[in-house]
Parts: structure tokens; C-alpha cells; sequence
């Protein structure tokens, strides 16, 4: 039988995963819609969707779902994807 300190634990790291799959989720889903804009020329819906991408990136990486240099590497290509619009 676990002790109460393994207890705790399990309970807390099963909240910090779901967290961290609902704000890694939704990452992804702004970065696809970024990419589909992009991908059908849509400059306005793609820069819309850039902002909100490369914000949600920062507010992930403070709250230490993902890595500073893992989310500074999408930043940068979605920025690129972007720039090749103009």
C-alpha cells in the first residue's frame, strides 16, 4: 500500500498532465489553423492566427509544458511560413 506523500503525488501529477495535454492541445489546434490559412493565402486569418499561436508558445513555456528552445524552434518556422506570404 502507498504511502499518503505517493498518494499526493499521483494526484498531482494526474492534474499537471491533464493540464499540460489541454494547454499542449491547444497549441496545436491555433498552429493548424495558422498552417491552413497559410496554406490557402488567407494573409489576415493567418496573421490572426500566428499572433494567438506564438502567444499561447510563451504562455506554455512559463508554465513549464514545453521548452524554451522547443517552442523559440516553432516560432520560428511558423514565422517563416509567414514571411514567405508576404
Amino acid at each position: 500500500m502507498a504511502n499518503r506523500s505517493a498518494e499526493k503525488r499521483v494526484r498531482q501529477s494526474e492534474k499537471r498532465r491533464i493540464r499540460n495535454h489541454a494547454i499542449k492541445s491547444r497549441v496545436r489546434t491555433y498552429i493548424k489553423k495558422f498552417e491552413s490559412a497559410s496554406a490557402n493565402g488567407n494573409k489576415e486569418a493567418a496573421a490572426e492566427a500566428l499572433k494567438e499561436s506564438l502567444k499561447l508558445l510563451d504562455s506554455a513555456v512559463g508554465k513549464g509544458v514545453l521548452h524554451r528552445n522547443n517552442a523559440d524552434r516553432k516560432k520560428s518556422r511558423l514565422q517563416k511560413i509567414y514571411n514567405k506570404l508576404a
